[in-house]
């Protein structure tokens, strides 16, 4: 068996990228369930990674339903129709399109979050926001720790809601888009895009401090419009000339990886 993997660029999200490079290989049959991956370190050569790296790929393919593990034996191609857990492939999200459609599903689902957490937060959940955007302060812009205090502000507004489910699946769902925004590295930064988009975040908060379901789930609407300009998605209207959302190739071609099955 003849495998298409390639060393990657350094960036945060290196086990991302390994993990999306096997999913590849799964998706388009040189990788087919039963088959046995090589080894870690047979995978961290190839992809010019550490084996800690490899493991944490590894890991995120088993919580996916991709592999499963046997101790003693390895890791192997898992049978797609047993797969039980959602997963969006970080390569799809290269296509703009795609991007988009995955934006816009999580649109629908903050606009109605935010009406519900409006209705039912407690003063925890907003401490929790409180707290995500004293982060998002004093973090710079477009940063990791940035995007990881306003995925944490958007958390705990789901949170809000007191509904386990709608957390769970904005984090996924805003993780994919998360990951996708640092490896494009396409965020326009500026001090004047960090105070806009501070202000939607607080005008989130103060309507949902208030109980004004309507208000929350207007400024979440606008700040969602805002948040899709900034990346460059096409037909955002603050956007007159729309950049695509389509991620640079993080994978360079070096080594061509054999494996025997």
């Amino acid at each position: 068996m003849t495998l298409k993997l390639d060393k990657v660029n350094r960036g945060p999200h290196l086990s991302t990228l390994v993990a999306s490079s096997i999913s590849r290989e799964i998706a388009q049959g040189r990788l087919k369930p039963g088959d046995q991956l090589p080894t870690e370190q047979a995978l961290a050569t190839t992809f010019g990674v550490s084996r800690n790296v490899v493991r944490e790929a590894i890991a995120r393919l088993r919580s996916e339903g991709r592999i499963w593990s046997q101790q003693g034996r390895g890791a192997f191609v898992a049978d797609a129709t047993n797969a039980t857990v959602l997963t969006i492939d970080y390569e799809t999200l290269q296509r703009a399109d795609s991007f988009r459609n995955l934006f816009e599903l999580r649109g629908m689902l903050e606009v109605q979050i935010a009406a519900l957490a409006a209705t039912r937060r407690s003063d925890a959940d907003i401490v929790a926001m409180e707290q995500a955007l004293d982060g998002m302060r004093t973090a710079p812009y477009g940063s990791v720790a940035w995007l990881k205090n306003d995925l944490g502000f958007h958390r705990a507004v789901a949170e809000a809601t007191q509904n386990p489910y709608m957390g769970q699946f904005l984090v996924f769902v805003s993780e994919r888009v998360r990951e996708s925004i640092l490896a494009a590295g396409n965020q326009q930064k500026s001090d004047d895009m960090a105070r806009t988009t501070l202000g939607e975040h607080e005008r989130i908060l103060a309507a949902i401090k208030a109980g004004d379901a309507k208000g929350a789930s207007a400024a979440m609407t606008r700040h969602l419009a805002g948040a899709a300009a900034r990346v460059g998605l096409p037909g955002s209207e603050a956007s007159p000339k729309p950049v695509s959302p389509a991620l640079p190739s993080r994978l360079r071609k070096a080594v061509r990886g054999q494996a025997a099955g």
